[in-house]
């Protein structure tokens, strides 16, 4: 079988592609599209999909379409991010796709960083940092270590260029080639209107990975995008529903590529990243005080978590994950 890479990697074009659910986040989304069309290099197009919303839909048509570069178009898979998305990829004419959220605004050089990578023919994927905008004041109990809970990079992520498992779904990019071969995003995973779920990121980066000798996933720190966070993201109610959804998914994953691929990021994140950031909230150091919520947070988040995860295995060994996408979405849903 030919490799999915193109030989040619030096100058790929590239397709933005932004998945929207709601009316609410117009004004998010709005500024996401203009940022898109303002990088240097352009894009190719940026493609606005439209997941099973006809209100929001015939609004993008109107007040979005008309921007020199941006196609508009609605879902045509079963409604959720991974749909959407695989529409956005079977769109696209771009050598490289990349998925920018529909309420992330992007930073003048974030293309030119976020592509540079792709010059390495081994390269499939390519992740940025993600930036948390704070729409309400940041909670003093939310530790570094959990900002992915709002979509946000987190300390233990690496701070320089590196290879990673996969990277956050806001500011996210892979060759079309490589997505058209392994088949796009799984609707197995992922998350399906405003519910918590996730990693449908995660079993794709994989998949990626595996499909090409040496195949390499990297993060560039400089590519960076400003992801809101609202204040519906602050409270502590959101944040356990997102741990225990995380947990969830998870799960799912690991029944689809192994727990050996779905959780290798995830020891070194238990075993060394949380006892740190533990340690870290009880000590007071030079000019600030110890911040006991923090560490009592990682606690919390962590046995919510991993509470989630074994509570999903053992649902699975009922009812296993199966290709139904509506089945696995009711699965990824069901409550802790």
């Amino acid at each position: 079988m030919p490799s999915p890479v193109s030989p040619d990697s030096s100058r790929p074009t590239y397709s933005v592609v932004v998945c929207a659910y709601t009316t609410d986040r117009w004004d998010d989304l709005s500024a996401a599209v203009r940022s898109a069309l303002a990088q240097d290099p352009a894009p190719l197009e940026v493609l606005l999909v439209i997941d099973h919303n006809a209100e929001l839909l015939t609004r993008a048509e109107s007040g979005l379409s008309d921007l020199p570069g941006v196609r508009v178009l609605a879902s045509t898979e079963h409604q959720g991010l991974s749909g959407a998305r695989n529409t956005g990829v079977r769109a696209a004419g771009g050598d490289v796709v990349v998925f920018l959220d529909d309420d992330a605004r992007c930073d003048p050089h974030w293309a030119a960083a976020l592509l540079r990578p792709y010059a390495d023919p081994q390269v499939v994927g390519v992740g940025g940092h993600v930036v948390p905008d704070w729409r309400a004041p940041r909670p003093a109990w939310m530790p570094e270590e959990f900002l992915w809970v709002v979509g946000c990079s987190f300390r233990g992520q690496p701070e320089g260029e590196a290879r990673v498992r996969n990277g956050i779904g806001a500011n996210l990019s892979f060759r079309r080639s490589v997505l058209e071969s392994i088949g796009g995003f799984s609707p197995l995973v992922g998350r399906v209107g405003a519910d918590a779920a996730g990693c449908e990121e995660t079993e794709l980066s994989i998949r990626a990975v595996e499909s090409v000798p040496g195949g390499a996933i990297v993060l560039v720190p400089d590519a960076v995008v400003r992801h809101a966070v609202t204040p519906a993201r602050t409270t502590r109610s959101y944040f356990r529903a997102r741990c225990r959804a995380e947990g969830r998914s998870k799960a799912i994953v690991s029944s689809l590529v192994g727990s050996g691929s779905a959780l290798s990021t995830e020891r070194t994140y238990v075993t060394h990243t949380l006892p740190t950031a533990v340690l870290r909230g009880l000590r007071p150091r030079a000019g600030r005080p110890a911040a006991p919520g923090q560490s009592v947070a990682v606690v919390e988040g962590l046995v919510l978590t991993a509470t989630a995860y074994a509570g999903q295995l053992l649902r699975q060994r009922v009812r296993p994950v199966t290709s139904d996408p509506a089945t696995a979405a009711d699965a990824a849903q069901t409550a802790a």
